[in-house]
C-alpha cells in the first residue's frame, strides 16, 4: 500500500485508470528519442519476445517515456523474419467490439463475421496466410484501453502460437484482466521503462546535437522534464527556436534558465494529462504548483483522504515517509506549467485555502517553503507584498538557492523606511556579485547613507562593510582600497565598544565578520604568510561561539597551509573541516566556500582524482548549474590537464570557456582559456593552443591569487610545449616571487615546469624548495633534483614510481627518460633496459613525451615483443612458432634481434623486462 494510505490510515485507493492517449503531432522521431540510451531495455525486450515459453512482452512506463518507439525498435531489430501488425487503442475503440481489429475485420469475407467464432477463425487464417511461415508480432499501443472482444482474439492467437504480442501500457495493472494474469504468471514478461538518468540524457543529447554538450544544458533539461524523452525532445526544440540554446565555440549551452511557460508541447502534454482528472485532483495540483510542497495533514484537512491516496497511486503525488510527510508533485515540470496558467484571482483563492488569511509564521517556513510563498505573493499583483521580514528572509534563501534575480526581486519590495531595508541592500549586492556585476553591487551599497548605517547594529554594520569590500575587490582599480575600509570599520567598532551600549556578543560577531573580510582579502592577494599564525589561532577557539566564523577560518587555513608547503597538513585539516561541515547541515554557501578552498589543495598536491570527485559532489540543481556549472566543468578540466590527460581535459575546458563567455564569474574565463591552451599543447595541437593563448592574452581584470597563478602557469606551460624559448625565464621569475612570499607549493610546481632542461643551480633550488614542502609531489621534486645533480638513475626512478602512484604519467615519463640517459651514461645496462621498456609503455599512454632521451635505443617491433614475452615465460621456439603461425627459423631470427637490441644473453633475462 502506498505511503499516503499508510499515513492517513486508509484502506485502498482509487481505481486505476487507463492510460490517456498519446499526444498526436510533432516530429516523427519524438517517440524514438530515447532509443539512443535504451540498448539495455531493447536487449531485454528482445530476449523475452524470442523466448520459447513467452507469449510476448509488456512495456510499461509513464506517458512519453518511449514505449511505442521501443516496441517498433524491437520489431525492427528482428528484421524480415517476423510479420508485424500494429494495433492502436483509442477511447472510441475501447467502447467498440473488435475496435482495434477493425482494419482486419474489413478484410474478412462477409460470411466469416456472423459469429465470434467465425471471426476468430478467419482472422487466424488471414494472419497465418500473410505471415507465410514467419512469426507474427502484434504491437498493441495503449493496451489498457482494449475492448473485451479484441482481448479475446489476441489471447487465442497467443495461446495457439499464431502470434506474439508487444503491449504498451503505463502500468501492468491497467491491462485487461486476462492480460494482467499472464503478466503475473510471467507468460507475458514486463519490461519497465524508467525516465532517462542524467547520464543517459547526456548520451542522447550528445548523439543528437553532434557537438559537446555542457553540463549546464544536460542538467537543466533533465531536471526540467524529469528525464521524460518525449518532453526532452520537445523542450530542446523550444529552446532552439527561442534562441536560449546556443552553439558557442562548438559547445551547446544555454543563455538563460529554462522556462516551461510557453513551451507548447509540454503545456499540451500537461493539459492532456489533467484533462480527465476530477476537479478536486486538479485543485490539489494547483495548490502544490504554487506551494511546491505541503504537509500531508494540511492537505488532508482540505481534501478527502481518498483523493490524496488515489493521486499518489496514479503517479501524480510523491509523499515523504519521514518527518512531516511532505507531499509534492511527482513531476516538477507539471507544477511549473500549471503555475503559469493560474490567474491572480485563482492564486489568491489557493493561498487562502492553504494558509488562511494570515501570513504564515516565518519561523515555521523552511527555505524551500519560504521561496514558494514569496513567489506566490509576488505573482498576485493586487495583493500586498510579503512582510519586510519575509521578503528579507526570502532574498537570503534565494541566494542560497542560486537565484540572484529572485533575490533582487524580493529586496525591491522593501521600502527604504523599513528596518530590513539596509540588510536587503546587502543581499541585493550579493545577488549582483553572483551575476558578476560588481559595479551594481557597489551602487546598491552606496545607497545606504552613513546616517542610516550608523542606526544599524554592529553586526549589520560589519556585514555592509564586508559586502563593500567584496564588491571593491572585483572592480578594477579599487581592490587596493579594501585594507583601508576594513581599518576604518574596525575603528568604528572600537568606538561602539567604548560607549558600552552594544551587546558583547554582537560586537564579537561584528569583529569576526571584519576579520574574515581581512582574511578573504589576504587570500585574494596571496599573502598567506601574513595571516597563517592568526588562522592557526582561530582553529584553537571554541567553534560553538561563532560556528560560521570558525568554519570559514578553517577553510582559509586549508588553502594557506597548502600554499606555504604544508600540503599534508592541509589535506588533514580539509578532512576535519568536511566532517564539521556535515555536522552543521552543509548549507549551500559554506559548501561552495569549502570546495573553493579545498580544490587548490587537491590540485596542487597531485590528487587529481579527488579534485574531480570534489567537483562532481556539487548539487546539479538547475539554478546552481546556471551560475556555477561552468566552474564545475572548469575544475574537472583543470584536474585532467594537470594530470597530463589532455584528451579528457579538452571537452570540459572548452565547455567551461564557452559558458564563462556567456556568464562571466570571478574573472575565471582567463583560467579556462589558459588551461585549454595547455591541454591542446600537450596533444601537439599548436593551432588550437595558440588560439586559446591569444584569447587568454586579451582578457582583462584580475582574479584571486590562486586563479591568476593557475592561469599563468597553464599559459606558460602551453608555451613550453609549443617551444617558446622565453618561457623558462618567465617561470623562474614567478618562482622567485613565490619564494619571497613563502608560497613554496606554487614555486615548486613552476620550477618543476621550468627545469625540463635545467641547470645545476636550478636543480639545487628545486631541491631546496622541495625541502619546504610535504607530500608526494615534494618527494618527486626532491628525487628528480637529486637525481639530476648526482646523475642518479635510482633517484629518478624513485621519482617515477611516486608519480606512477598518483597516475601522473607525463611526470613519470619525464623522470624515466632522464633515468634512461643517466643509466646509459654510467653503463647500468639492466637499469637502462628496464627504463627503456618502461618508457615504451608510457609512450602508449601519453600524447607526447615531455622530453626525449638523448639517444634513442632500438625499439622492439610488435612481433619481436610478442615472441620475447613467450620466450621469457619458458616457451620453446617450436611451440612459439606453432602458436603464432610462423616458422621456427623466423622465431630464431626475431629472438636474435631481441637479444641484440636489449643486450641480454639468455631467455631468463627477458622475464620481467617485458
Amino acid at each position: 500500500m502506498r505511503v499516503s494510505a499508510e499515513l492517513l490510515n486508509r484502506n485502498g485507493g482509487g481505481a486505476a485508470r487507463a492510460a490517456a492517449p498519446d499526444l498526436v503531432g510533432g516530429p516523427s522521431d519524438r517517440q524514438t528519442w530515447s532509443l539512443l540510451a535504451r540498448s539495455h531495455d531493447l536487449a531485454r525486450a528482445n530476449k523475452h519476445l524470442e523466448s520459447q515459453d513467452s507469449y510476448g512482452v509488456v512495456l510499461t512506463g509513464v506517458r512519453g517515456i518511449g514505449k511505442s518507439g521501443l516496441a517498433r525498435a524491437v520489431v525492427s531489430s528482428l528484421g524480415p523474419k517476423v510479420h508485424s501488425l500494429q494495433l492502436r487503442n483509442t477511447v472510441a475503440n475501447g467502447q467498440t467490439p473488435y475496435g482495434c481489429l477493425g482494419f482486419l475485420l474489413a478484410r474478412l469475407p462477409s460470411e466469416a463475421v456472423s459469429s465470434p467464432t467465425g471471426i476468430l477463425h478467419a482472422i487466424t487464417s488471414l494472419i497465418r496466410a500473410e505471415a507465410a511461415g514467419r512469426q507474427t508480432v502484434f504491437i498493441v499501443d495503449n493496451a489498457g484501453g482494449m475492448d473485451p472482444m479484441s482481448t479475446g482474439v489476441l489471447l487465442n492467437l497467443m495461446a495457439t502460437g499464431t502470434a506474439k504480442v508487444i503491449a504498451t501500457v503505463q502500468r501492468a495493472s491497467d491491462l485487461p484482466e486476462d492480460f494482467h494474469r499472464l503478466v503475473l504468471e510471467e507468460q507475458l514478461r514486463e519490461v519497465h521503462l524508467n525516465s532517462l538518468t542524467e547520464e543517459q540524457t547526456r548520451q542522447v543529447l550528445g548523439s543528437v546535437l553532434g557537438h559537446y554538450v555542457s553540463s549546464t544544458l544536460v542538467g537543466s533539461l533533465h531536471a526540467a522534464v524529469g528525464g521524460n524523452p518525449m518532453l526532452l525532445h520537445s523542450l530542446l526544440d523550444e529552446q532552439r527556436h527561442s534562441g536560449n540554446l546556443v552553439l558557442n565555440d562548438s559547445v551547446w549551452t544555454l543563455r538563460d534558465r529554462i522556462k516551461l511557460e510557453g513551451a507548447t508541447v509540454v503545456e499540451d502534454f500537461v493539459r492532456s494529462r489533467l484533462a480527465r482528472e476530477p476537479q478536486a485532483n486538479r485543485t490539489v495540483v494547483e495548490i502544490l504548483a504554487c506551494a511546491q510542497r505541503a504537509t500531508l495533514m494540511d492537505l488532508a484537512a482540505i481534501f478527502s483522504t481518498e483523493v490524496l491516496v488515489e493521486m499518489e497511486e496514479s503517479g501524480l503525488l510523491a509523499v515523504d515517509r519521514c518527518g512531516e510527510h511532505w507531499v509534492s508533485l511527482r513531476d516538477p515540470y507539471l507544477g511549473e506549467v500549471v503555475r503559469g496558467w493560474l490567474s491572480t484571482r485563482r492564486r489568491r483563492e489557493l493561498r487562502l485555502m492553504l494558509f488562511g488569511p494570515k501570513e504564515p509564521e516565518l519561523s515555521r517556513l523552511a527555505p524551500q517553503d519560504l521561496l514558494s510563498y514569496a513567489a506566490w505573493m509576488h505573482a498576485c499583483e493586487d495583493e500586498p507584498a510579503p512582510s519586510p521580514a519575509h521578503a528579507l528572509a526570502a532574498a537570503g534563501a534565494a541566494l542560497d538557492d542560486y537565484d540572484p534575480n529572485f533575490a533582487i526581486q524580493c529586496t525591491l519590495s522593501l521600502d527604504p523606511k523599513d528596518h530590513e531595508w539596509v540588510a536587503g541592500q546587502r543581499l541585493k549586492a550579493a545577488a549582483y556579485l553572483m551575476l558578476d556585476l560588481p559595479l551594481h553591487a557597489a551602487q546598491a551599497l552606496d545607497e545606504v547613507s552613513e546616517a542610516r548605517l550608523a542606526s544599524q547594529g554592529p553586526v549589520e554594520f560589519a556585514g555592509i562593510t564586508a559586502a563593500k569590500c567584496q564588491a571593491m575587490t572585483w572592480i578594477d582599480g579599487r581592490s587596493g582600497m579594501v585594507p583601508g575600509v576594513i581599518a576604518e570599520a574596525s575603528q568604528t567598532l572600537d568606538a561602539l565598544e567604548a560607549v558600552g551600549k552594544q551587546p558583547e556578543a554582537d560586537l564579537l560577531r561584528a569583529r569576526n565578520r571584519l576579520t574574515l573580510c581581512n582574511y578573504e582579502y589576504q587570500i585574494y592577494m596571496g599573502e598567506y604568510a601574513d595571516i597563517i599564525d592568526a588562522l592557526e589561532a582561530e582553529l584553537d577557539k571554541d567553534r560553538d561561539v561563532d560556528p560560521e566564523h570558525w568554519l570559514m577560518s578553517g577553510f582559509f587555513l586549508v588553502e594557506a597551509r597548502c600554499m606555504l608547503g604544508r600540503e599534508l597538513e592541509a589535506q588533514q585539516l580539509a578532512r576535519v573541516m568536511s566532517k564539521h561541515l556535515r555536522e552543521v547541515g552543509s548549507p549551500g554557501p559554506l559548501e561552495e566556500a569549502f570546495a573553493r578552498h579545498v580544490f587548490p589543495v587537491l590540485l596542487l598536491s597531485g590528487q587529481w582524482r579527488k579534485c574531480i570527485e570534489l567537483m562532481r559532489r556539487a548539487p546539479s540543481k538547475p539554478s546552481r548549474l546556471q551560475y556555477r556549472g561552468a566552474i564545475t566543468e572548469l575544475g574537472i578540466g583543470m584536474a585532467y590537464a594537470y594530470a597530463g590527460k589532455p584528451s579528457s581535459a579538452i571537452e570540459p575546458l572548452r565547455s567551461a570557456a564557452a559558458q564563462l563567455e556567456l556568464r562571466p564569474a570571478m574573472n575565471l574565463v582567463k583560467v579556462a582559456y589558459a588551461a585549454t591552451a595547455f591541454a591542446y599543447a600537450q596533444l601537439g595541437n599548436s593551432l588550437e593552443a595558440g588560439r586559446y593563448l591569444d584569447l587568454f592574452r586579451t582578457c582583462r581584470g584580475t582574479g584571486t591569487y590562486f586563479s591568476e597563478s593557475v592561469a599563468g602557469f597553464c599559459a606558460e606551460m602551453a608555451g613550453r610545449w609549443m617551444g617558446d624559448p622565453e618561457v623558462k625565464q618567465r617561470l623562474l621569475a614567478r618562482v622567485h616571487q613565490d619564494v619571497a612570499k613563502q608560497r613554496f607549493t606554487t614555486a615548486g610546481i613552476c620550477l618543476f615546469g621550468a627545469t625540463v632542461e635545467g641547470t645545476d643551480a636550478e636543480y639545487r633550488l628545486l631541491e631546496e624548495i622541495a625541502g619546504n614542502r610535504q607530500g608526494p609531489l615534494a618527494k618527486i621534486s626532491g628525487d628528480l633534483a637529486r637525481g639530476s645533480l648526482n646523475r642518479s638513475s635510482r633517484s629518478l626512478l624513485a621519482a617515477a614510481d611516486a608519480a606512477a602512484a598518483l597516475d601522473l604519467l607525463v611526470v613519470e615519463a619525464r623522470c624515466v627518460a632522464m633515468a634512461l640517459d643517466f643509466a646509459r651514461d654510467s653503463g647500468e645496462t639492466t637499469t637502462a633496459r628496464t627504463a627503456q621498456l618502461r618508457l615504451e609503455r608510457l609512450e602508449q599512454s601519453v600524447s607526447a613525451l615531455p622530453i626525449q632521451p638523448r639517444s634513442d635505443a632500438p625499439v622492439l617491433t610488435e612481433r619481436e615483443r610478442q615472441i620475447a614475452k613467450l620466450a621469457g615465460k619458458g616457451v620453446s621456439n617450436r611451440e612459439i612458432a606453432m602458436d603464432i603461425g610462423v616458422s621456427v627459423r623466423t622465431v630464431e631470427g626475431h629472438l636474435y634481434q631481441v637479444f641484440t637490441k636489449l643486450g641480454v644473453s639468455s631467455r631468463g633475462e627477458l622475464n620481467g623486462l617485458l
